[in-house]
């Protein structure tokens, strides 16, 4: 056990002219190099360590100002201990909560990230894959983005929809989201439904947009060119679901529900709605996708698809740390199904009873 703070204050002094070794701290401590290591360090192993004890390293560390080498780590283990991450922008939303689940668990097992947004830019997504490796990451997390099949690095994708061998994929049940949705509106009393899709740059618009084809199908639900739109633009602005919806309006095809490719979309799409005179629910029903942070915070509350970001983004970061410290030969799963959620709140309701719809 390590001796009382008061007792390790009184009894030892900082070393003079040099920092704070690891050997000094554990000294210090009473505690072996190792048990001291693997807590500084966020190693698995510190998982068998008391509580408390975790505490009074962290605390010892603080109070003597030790910093770990980790540059000496690297070259000792050889390793970087680093992971790189490829997302197309972060901003709320998808890819946000993505990486927070990426960032916990990176963050628990020690090791650390770099991010890098390409914006959909066909040189940077070609390029940044290269440079991460070249700056000695483990492996590559590419969120939303196709990673190349000339990586070097063990890879995982989230939403990746491409085989690329030795690249994991974390994907969405579709097919189960899209009956989710189209089943709720249905039930309802909605025969008459408006869709909005990705763009076309999204790993997710062409699955999602035929799971929502097959659904319909099943229903008997029509879809109609007319009430069918599609994001355009770069933006994660509410402003790109707010363009298509007015372009919806205009052509004059009445609908009492509206599926949208995500939340931020939908966000967008009901203040064009309202600005056109139609209330949410009670003229139009409005059914986001992903379920962000601030879609329960909505005027009304945002019903939606809820996709679990965070959970996916720590299932790429688990399954990329399993196969770094694992051998080459070991099998991974190329892919992961993950299953969606349907959360119902105040954006839907039954249709209007008047037989004009918007």
């Amino acid at each position: 056990m390590p001796r009382s703070k008061s007792n390790r204050t009184s009894a030892v002094r900082k070393p003079s002219g040099t920092g704070v070794s690891l050997k000094f701290l554990a000294e210090h401590l009473g505690l072996s190099q190792a048990a001291v290591s693997f807590v500084i360090n966020r190693s698995p192993a510190a998982k068998s360590i008391p509580h408390r004890t975790q505490e009074l390293i962290r605390a010892a560390a603080r109070e003597l100002n030790y910093r770990p080498n980790h540059l000496a780590r690297s070259l000792r283990q050889q390793r970087s201990f680093t992971i790189g991450v490829v997302v197309p922008e972060i901003s709320e939303g998808y890819a946000a909560l993505v990486m927070s689940g990426i960032e916990d668990h990176l963050l628990q097992e020690g090791y650390f990230y770099f991010v890098v947004s390409h914006h959909h830019r066909e040189e940077l997504i070609s390029e940044y894959p290269f440079l991460l490796q070249q700056r000695a990451v483990e492996g590559l997390i590419a969120v939303d983005t196709a990673l190349s099949d000339s990586v070097d690095v063990p890879g995982v994708a989230v939403s990746g929809h491409r085989n690329v061998p030795g690249v994991t994929n974390i994907v969405l049940n579709h097919d189960r989201a899209a009956c989710l949705a189209l089943q709720h509106l249905a039930n309802l009393g909605h025969r008459k439904m408006a869709f909005i899709k990705g763009q076309e740059f999204s790993s997710d618009t062409e699955v999602r947009w035929e799971a929502v084809r097959v659904a319909a199908r099943k229903l008997n639900i029509e879809v109609k060119e007319q009430l069918t739109g599609q994001l355009e633009g770069d933006s994660s602005s509410p402003l790109l679901g707010y363009q298509v919806t007015q372009k919806l309006l205009a052509r004059g095809e009445p609908f009492s529900a509206l599926f949208t490719f995500n939340d931020i979309s939908a966000i967008g799409a009901i203040q064009a709605l309202r600005e056109a005179g139609r209330r949410v629910p009670e003229d139009v029903s409005v059914v986001g996708f992903d379920d962000i942070q601030s879609a329960a915070f909505q005027n009304p509350a945002l019903t939606t698809v809820r996709q679990p970001l965070r959970e996916m983004g720590k299932i790429a970061a688990e399954i990329l740390l399993r196969r770094i410290t694992t051998p080459a030969s070991t099998p991974h799963p190329p892919e992961i199904v993950v299953e969606p959620e349907l959360i119902i709140r105040a954006s839907t309701a039954p249709p209007p009873k008047t037989a004009e719809l918007v």
